[in-house]
């Protein structure tokens, strides 16, 4: 399995490749009246209108003010949104990064594991899971 690592602020996280259509720069982001705070709005990518999920929202991070530099457009059960992250990093096979168990202290439902690689730990990270935890459903 190929992972995407990602940087929001200080923290990596991961997401198998398998979910992602592409990565992209920042775009114009039109702004949706009344939405959900943790949607930032829509996008226009090649003429198909996409929602940006507010990434740092749906894990509980800080906004660091730091420049977004990707935008990660997922491709999640039938839909399609994008997630506006610091910097998508690299991406890393499995096979060469094992997967620890999280401490249960630690533990949530979207929360797979931590890839270990090159002297770094990253959360991996089921995006599936963590918008049904935290905002599916929850008019």
């Amino acid at each position: 399995m190929q992972l995407l690592i990602f940087n929001l602020g200080k923290e990596l996280f991961a997401l198998d490749t398998c979910k992602i259509q592409s990565i992209n720069e920042p775009m114009v982001i039109t702004r949706v009246p009344k939405a959900p705070p943790y949607i930032l709005g829509l996008i226009n990518l090649r003429g198909n209108i996409i929602s940006l999920m507010d990434i740092n929202l749906l894990l509980g991070i800080p906004e660091t003010g730091n420049l977004k530099e990707n935008i990660i457009i997922l491709e999640l059960k039938d839909e399609v949104l994008g997630i506006l992250v610091d910097c998508a990093a690299e991406i890393i096979e499995t096979d060469d990064a094992p997967l620890s168990e999280i401490p249960d202290s630690q533990r949530t439902d979207y929360a797979e594991g931590v890839i270990k690689f090159e002297n770094r730990n990253a959360l991996l990270i089921d995006m599936e899971k963590l918008l049904e935890a935290n905002y599916v459903g929850k008019g």
